[in-house]
């Protein structure tokens, strides 16, 4: 398996495997609107030794309490059904955590499972006084520190991109 930065020509590819992974074409929606618009910051692919697209990794910036901070948030993470508990998506996480630490961002939070994403040193955002906008999701609201020191630096609300608020 080949880990390495989306190309042009994977485009069409995420784009498939973001359609077959979830139940409505909104995350692909999504990454369509967060690529055309300027907020990707990495888009990672987890590739067959053959050049199959079978995972795919997306960052874009966040702020907490309305400020930048450099912070990252992930989403969508989709790995192929036929490829999945196989660790594509934990070798995904893995060289996402060591490309954005390269690149001095601090911190990534994302919204998912916590069973899943605490594998990936993922920690719950709310014992660190940080929400996000959709009420319910407090135990599936999770923070991975990059740079020492960099969580407890900032509390409060985390706001995605404007184009998140489509999924809402």
């Amino acid at each position: 398996m080949l880990i390495r930065s989306e190309a042009p020509a994977d485009i069409l590819l995420i784009d498939a495997l973001l359609k077959s992974v979830f139940d409505t074409d909104a995350e692909a929606n999504l990454v369509m609107r967060l690529r055309e618009n300027g907020c990707r910051t990495l888009s990672l692919v987890a590739c067959t030794d053959e050049g199959e697209v079978i995972g795919h990794a997306f960052f874009s910036p966040v702020t907490v309490a309305g400020q930048e901070t450099n912070w990252q948030g992930l989403a969508p993470l989709s790995i192929h059904q036929d490829h999945r508990n196989q660790g594509v998506g934990l070798a995904l996480l893995a060289e996402a955590q060591a490309t954005l630490a390269d690149f001095d961002y601090p911190a990534v939070v994302v919204l998912g499972d916590p069973n899943y994403y605490h594998r990936a040193g993922y920690e719950a955002a709310l014992p660190h006084g940080l929400t996000c906008r959709w009420p319910g999701t407090e135990a599936a609201f999770m923070v991975l520190e990059i740079a020492p020191g960099s969580v407890q630096q900032h509390q409060g609300l985390v706001e995605y991109c404007e184009e998140f608020n489509a999924l809402a």
